[in-house]
């Protein structure tokens, strides 16, 4: 599978993808300090700035949703891929 950039093709509206997020830190429980995760999960989250023009000129108009405490702007993803379907057994 390969990366897709987001100027050549956006998810699917509520879409769960694999997002990369060049120098994303995150502080993990349990750890002191930052560590360095790039690739994470995300929803997109089309015209999520709709009825926000203020917001959507700030950080665009679409967002992505994350899994705990993962939200980012939509500028801050710069590629994504399906997340691929688990081995078959």
């Amino acid at each position: 599978m390969e990366w897709i950039d987001i100027n050549v093709r956006l998810p699917k509206n509520e879409e769960r993808i694999l997002a990369f997020i060049p120098n994303n830190k995150v502080v993990l429980p349990g750890l002191s300090g930052l560590e360095l995760r790039e690739v994470i999960v995300l929803r997109f989250i089309e015209n999520f700035y709709a009825d926000r023009p203020d917001k959507a000129e700030k950080h665009g108009i679409h967002f992505w949703q994350g899994e705990g405490n993962s939200n980012h702007f939509f500028g801050d993803v710069t590629h994504w891929m399906p997340i691929p379907n688990g081995p078959n057994e």
